[in-house]
């Protein structure tokens, strides 16, 4: 069914916005499944740098017809979050570990979307299966393969209840994953030769101004083995090695990125059939990468791997971490590479310069798909056609590609990096 839905035409898709700000224009408009009644979207960790932004996101992108409600454990935060997004939204106390609690909350609202991370050493995915038994549509920013797969293993009961719900649907993994589908769909609709290989690489100055956060899921992902494929077969790699120099275009130029664990490489190499996948992550000032480097050979993985020890990392870490941050700034960038049987190599790149505005509106590009019945029941991931259909794909790149100074599908590499090289005769590699 998945392969068959891949066969359709594909689209060509090239757009970079006129401005690095997100403004919003030219969006399409929202055409909600049921037109004639209003929405109330609950947005867990809503206090919080990435739910706070999924919320703005939505605020602006939607019609007067969507309430959000801000979810999360600090009222005083919570209402300063309301005060800022407007009459329609409003503020819900909840924790995500008292489950009495959280279904009352999911039981007043149609969809809720998961922000609440990290993600990483997660026992349950407590929230799915809140959503599952209250028949509540569900959209989680989840970066841990673990919890991912499984969220994924709830497929029946969620088929069972008709509940919708997509897993892995932030910036990375989730817009990255629906580049990667539209890449192997043009490959196959244009007979350039069976999809070979596929790289994900993905660069943010400093912590994206993502907050503490990220940085605990960093440390994290720095304890779990890395898993790649290559052709075919599932390889286990150390964290943060296999260093490679990659060229992210105007704006961002040559970055060294290292292997991580993320979700993606599973998924797409299961959904996609592409035989040979991986994921590199990097960040600035360079010598963060150094360090993170460092932390690998000299920390046994099972600090690494707890949680209480990365939480008192991070404590120690973040103030120097924020006033670099101030220095860095906060550009995120990811390239997504599909190499074919006939030898051609097709790239698409997305670059934004906040990872902290474009997180949250990528995400609200889900949700929206979601409200306008792109997604059927089960639990999906981003690029399966059950999740985000084949014909709403263009529509939420449009979307999540608000605000981008750079946005690119389905060209060859010399279009894309700032110091193409040229073999013979014009002829450019």
């Amino acid at each position: 069914m998945a392969r068959a839905l891949l066969l359709q035409p594909y689209r060509a898709t090239i757009r970079a916005a006129s401005s690095s700000e997100t403004k919003y224009d030219g969006v399409p408009e929202v055409k909600f499944s049921d037109p004639t009644r209003n929405y109330r979207v609950l947005v867990l960790g809503g206090t919080g740098r990435v739910g706070g932004s999924t919320a703005t996101a939505l605020s602006k992108l939607c019609p007067k017809q969507l309430q959000i409600v801000v979810g999360g454990r600090n009222r005083d935060k919570g209402e300063a979050m309301v005060t800022k997004l407007g009459e329609n939204s409003e503020f819900a106390q909840v924790d995500i570990n008292d489950a009495k609690m959280l279904e009352t909350t999911l039981r007043d609202v149609d969809l809720v979307v998961h922000a609440a991370g990290p993600f990483q050493q997660a026992p349950r995915c407590t929230v799915l299966e809140a959503a599952i038994k209250t028949k509540t549509a569900y959209v989680d920013v989840c970066d841990d393969t673990s919890y991912a797969f499984r969220a994924k293993s709830l497929q029946a009961e969620a088929i069972a209840a008709n509940v919708s719900a997509i897993t892995t649907a932030g910036i990375y993994p989730g817009v990255s994953n629906v580049m990667a589908a539209e890449l192997v769909a043009a490959a196959i609709s244009e007979d350039k030769g069976k999809p070979e290989k596929l790289r994900f690489s993905y660069y943010t100055a400093g912590t994206g101004g993502a907050g503490p956060t990220i940085l605990a899921t960093s440390f994290l992902l720095l304890g779990e083995e890395v898993t790649a494929y290559k052709q075919g077969e599932k390889v286990k790699l150390r964290p943060y090695s296999g260093v490679m120099n990659v060229d992210f275009g105007k704006g961002i130029r040559k970055r060294d990125v290292y292997l991580l664990n993320l979700p993606e490489v599973r998924s797409t190499h299961e959904v996609l059939g592409v035989p040979t996948v991986s994921a590199r992550f990097g960040t600035a000032p360079f010598f963060w990468n150094w360090g993170m480097e460092i932390m690998t050979k000299v920390l046994p993985p099972e600090v690494l791997r707890d949680k209480t020890k990365v939480q008192q990392m991070v404590e120690l870490f973040d103030p120097v971490v924020r006033a670099l941050d101030g220095f860095a700034g906060e550009r995120v960038s990811m390239r997504v590479d599909l190499e074919c049987s006939d030898g051609r190599t097709t790239v698409g790149l997305f670059s934004h310069k906040s990872l902290s505005v474009s997180v949250g509106v990528s995400t609200a590009a889900f949700v929206l798909a979601m409200l306008e019945g792109s997604t059927q029941p089960g639990v999906w991931f981003p690029e399966e056609p059950q999740g985000i259909a084949v014909e709403a794909r263009e529509v939420l790149l449009k979307r999540a590609s608000q605000g981008t100074f750079n946005f690119i599908l389905n060209k060859p590499p010399w279009m894309v990096e700032t110091v193409p090289k040229e073999v013979v005769l014009g002829i450019y590699v």
